[in-house]
C-alpha cells in the first residue's frame, strides 16, 4: 500500500519512512531537499522519491490520480505531511516565507486531496504534523489537547492555522486526518543508521553533541532568568523513533475508520510528559560524552515559551502508543551514537 510522505527525507519524516517500511507500506517521498539530501532515501532506506514542491498541484494530482510512473501501479492511500520549515527564529524574522511555504503549500495539497476525494469516492487520509508550538504559553502543565491554543511565533500560527483548515474540511469535505502535536524530538534511530541533521541545525541537543564532538566551538544559551529551577527553559524531550512509531498507529487509525458525515480531526499530543531544563540537557550530555561543553549566555530569544511538557494519556488511550526510549540518557545516548559516526 502506498503512502504519500511529505518531506520523507528530513528528520522526523526518514524515521516515519522506516516504520512505514517495516510495517510493509510503500513510502513514496516529496521532498524539496531544501534542508535534506537524497542521500539517506537513496542508499540508507531505499525507497522511491520524488523533488518537487508540496504545493504543486499538477504533481500531487498525478501522485493521486495514479498518472505519475510511482503510483501506476499502487495508488496513493494515505499522506503523511511533514514538510514545512520549522525554525521558530526564523520564523520571526521572515513570516511572510514561513507562511508561503508551510501554509499556502499545505492549502494546496489539500486542494487536491479534496477534489480527488469528491471525484473518485476515494477517501485518502491525511495525518498532519503539527507543533506544541500552537499552545503558545500555557497556564496549565502538562499540556492537554483541549488546553487553549494561542501561538506566540509565526510557526506556532502556520500550524494552527492548518490544524483550523483540517477541522472545516472535515466537517465539509469529510476529510479524514490526524493531527500530532509534537513536543521536542530528539535521538536518533538505535540502529545508527539515520538521525538528525538539519542545515543549518537548530535543536538543543543535535547542538550540544556536535559542540562537544568540536571542542573548538561553543553552544548559546538563550535566556537564564526564566521562572523555573535553574533560570533556564524547559521542555518535554521524545525519541524520533517513538514519534514515527505514533504514525503508523495514527495512519492505521485512518484507513481503518469508516466515513461518517461530519468528520473531525483526531488530536493528540506526542511527548514524555517529563520536562528538563537546558542546563539539564547540558549536564547529561557532559556525561554520556565525557567532555565539557563551552556555553555562551545570552538573552532571551524572542517566541519562546517558559515551559512546554505533554500529557499524552490520549494518545496512549486511543491509538494505544507507548513511548519506548524514555529516559533522558538513552535519548540523548542514540543522538550522540550517530553523531559521532556522521559529524
Amino acid at each position: 500500500m502506498s503512502i504519500l510522505v511529505t518531506g520523507g527525507a528530513g528528520y522526523i519524516g526518514s524515521h516515519t519512512v522506516k516504520a512505514l517500511k517495516n510495517n510493509n507500506f510503500r513510502p513514496i517521498v516529496l521532498d524539496n531537499f531544501v534542508s535534506s539530501d537524497q542521500y539517506i532515501l537513496k542508499n540508507v532506506l531505499k525507497v522511491p522519491f520524488i523533488n518537487g514542491e508540496t504545493g504543486d498541484k499538477k504533481l500531487i494530482l498525478s501522485l493521486l490520480e495514479g498518472s505519475h510512473e510511482l503510483t501506476k501501479c499502487d495508488p496513493i492511500k494515505g499522506i503523511i505531511h511533514f514538510a514545512a520549515f520549522t525554525s521558530v527564529r526564523e520564523s520571526c524574522k521572515n513570516p511572510l516565507l514561513f507562511y508561503k511555504n508551510n501554509l499556502i503549500q499545505t492549502l494546496n495539497l489539500l486542494e487536491m486531496v479534496v477534489d480527488k476525494n469528491k471525484k473518485k469516492e476515494s477517501n485518502i487520509p491525511i495525518v498532519f504534523s503539527s507543533s506544541c508550538a500552537t499552545y503558545g504559553l500555557p497556564k496549565d502543565i502538562p499540556i492537554e489537547e483541549n488546553t487553549f491554543q494561542n501561538p506566540i511565533n509565526p510557526y506556532g500560527r502556520s500550524k494552527f492555522y492548518i490544524e483550523q483548515i483540517l477541522k472545516d474540511f472535515g466537517i465539509a469535505y469529510g476529510l479524514n486526518s490526524v493531527i500530532f502535536r509534537y513536543f521536542n524530538a530528539a535521538g536518533a534511530d538505535p540502529s545508527g543508521i539515520i538521525g538528525e541533521n538539519h542545515d543549518p541545525e537548530t535543536h538543543l541537543i543535535p547542538l550540544i553533541i556536535k559542540s562537544l564532538i568540536n571542542p573548538s566551538t561553543s553552544v548559546k544559551i538563550f535566556g537564564t532568568d526564566y521562572p523555573t529551577k535553574d533560570g533556564t527553559c524547559i521542555r518535554d524531550y521524545i525519541h524520533v523513533s517513538d514519534l514515527a512509531n505514533a504514525h503508523i498507529l495514527g495512519l492505521k487509525k485512518l484507513l481503518n475508520k469508516e466515513k461518517s458525515e461530519t468528520v473531525l480531526p483526531l488530536v493528540f499530543n506526542l511527548g514524555n510528559g517529563n520536562g528538563y531544563s537546558v542546563l539539564e540537557v547540558i549536564k547529561t550530555a557532559e556525561k554520556i560524552v565525557g567532555k565539557k561543553l563551552n556555553t555562551i549566555f545570552c538573552d532571551r530569544r524572542e517566541g519562546d515559551a517558559v515551559s512546554l511538557i505533554a500529557s499524552a494519556e490520549k494518545a496512549k488511550r486511543e491509538l494505544g502508543w507507548e513511548p519506548k526510549i524514555i529516559k533522558l540518557e538513552d535519548i540523548i545516548y542514540d543522538a550522540f551514537n550517530w553523531h559521532k559516526e556522521n559529524t
